[in-house]
């Protein structure tokens, strides 16, 4: 469920039509709904209300604008970071050290320490060579880094291959029939506080079987790892659970994967951890577009907007689905391709979709943009970074800036001896 919804005729952002934003702001801008955004976290958070000890955290990735942190922070969110960017984000959004994972397979020394002289929670290790890194820099700094072993469970996932972290080959973990080994080593070095283990197999599920899979196999780690005489205090579960992007998709409900989670995890005696980034993001924001003309094709015509694959980089990358929506549909619809103005044919949101027909100066909206939507957004062919505007009830506030060539150009040097 969202809100954004018609009325008279005309898509509105809650209570604000959507026109009256563009109109303000320009085109492409991101809209975000407030109401969205805190009915997705109660949900979520509702969900897991049945386990005994949980925690939290926002994958910040997903939507990193800091009022959207805010307003997270403000429904007792933590933050799963994975830069020391993401990480001060979430501290100026008044997320709590303690409440912040450091997870990322690339944690540099700097961040490293960074991390440990803000306090945060918990650093999820991606391999032992960085556990020994924290540890060194955690005794020098005469401090204890409370860590959790990230494991790869070789679970396929079963969602898009460059949003798969679970298996073998992927990048991500300690190898599952290497990790007691590891984690004890770890948990003898000083400086290092070994507490639970980490999993995260994928994004997009759209399935609770290989969720349940990994879970069972993390189970029977920890107890393994238990029997040894170690402690495992927290249980890191990671995100994943998908959205629906066009109709008829179908997912699980936070709901059903809560109930998954206590069903699984009966008897562990462990905090639970989780990190929710899309279901609580996806269906909270709106790209808005405007049509700049539409040109005849060979077997369809092609509508050209002003928003690119810059702004909205999903579907180039991930031949990724987002519905796209006239604001103020006249009723009658057209087979057609949806192409931005950038200078690649990977420029491209969707081939023969069927759509509302628009015409030049009409206004349209890619949906389920919330999450991994302006995070992503980039400077390519020297085009302003997209802004990003946060509705609440009929009121609405700017969130983040255009950032226009002329300032992008600014912050570029030509040496004196090209002068």
């Amino acid at each position: 469920m969202d809100h954004f919804d018609f009325h008279d005729g005309v898509l509105h952002a809650e209570d604000v039509p959507l026109p009256v934003i563009a109109g303000a702001v320009g085109t492409p801008v991101y809209v975000y709904s407030r109401a969205t955004l805190t009915r997705h976290a109660r949900v979520f958070r509702d969900a897991l209300a049945p386990l005994e000890r949980t925690h939290i955290a926002f994958a910040v990735k997903a939507n990193p604008n800091l009022a959207v942190l805010k307003l997270l922070a403000a429904e007792g969110y933590g933050a799963d970071v994975v830069s020391g960017g993401e990480m001060e984000r979430a501290l100026a959004a008044g997320m709590a050290a303690q409440d912040v994972v450091f997870s990322g397979v690339g944690k540099s020394d700097a961040e490293l320490a960074r991390g440990l002289e803000a306090g945060i929670g918990q650093f999820n290790l991606e391999s032992e060579e960085e556990g020994i890194a924290l540890a060194a820099i955690a005794a020098a700094q005469g401090r204890t880094a409370q860590a959790a072993l990230r494991v790869n469970p070789d679970v396929d996932a079963g969602t898009h291959g460059k949003i798969s972290t679970g298996k073998a080959e992927n990048k991500f973990g300690v190898p599952y029939d290497r990790a007691a080994a590891i984690y004890a080593r770890l948990a003898a070095l000083p400086g290092l506080a070994m507490r639970g283990l980490a999993v995260h197999i994928g994004s997009q599920l759209s399935s609770l079987d290989p969720l349940e899979a990994a879970f069972a196999k993390m189970g029977g780690l920890m107890r393994a790892i238990r029997a040894e005489g170690l402690a495992v205090t927290h249980m890191d579960l990671g995100g994943g659970v998908g959205v629906p992007y066009k109709a008829g998709d179908a997912f699980p409900s936070p709901a059903e994967y809560g109930a998954m989670v206590a069903r699984v995890t009966q008897g562990w005696d462990a905090t639970l951890m989780f990190e929710p980034g899309r279901v609580i993001a996806g269906n909270s924001g709106v790209l808005v577009t405007k049509v700049i003309r539409v040109k005849p094709g060979v077997a369809a015509p092609f509508v050209v907007v002003d928003a690119a694959m810059n702004d909205l980089a999903r579907p180039a990358m991930y031949d990724a689905w987002h519905d796209f929506v006239a604001v103020t549909p006249g009723g009658t619809r057209e087979t057609a391709n949806i192409v931005g103005p950038i200078c690649e044919s990977s420029d491209t949101f969707a081939m023969g979709r069927d759509i509302d027909v628009v015409a030049p100066g009409d206004l349209a909206v890619f949906r389920t943009a919330g999450a991994y939507g302006a995070t992503m957004a980039n400077t390519y062919n020297s085009r302003a970074l997209v802004p990003e505007v946060m509705v609440d009830g009929d009121k609405w506030a700017i969130v983040a800036d255009r950032i226009d060539p002329a300032t992008i150009l600014a912050a570029e040097r030509v040496p004196d001896w090209l002068l």
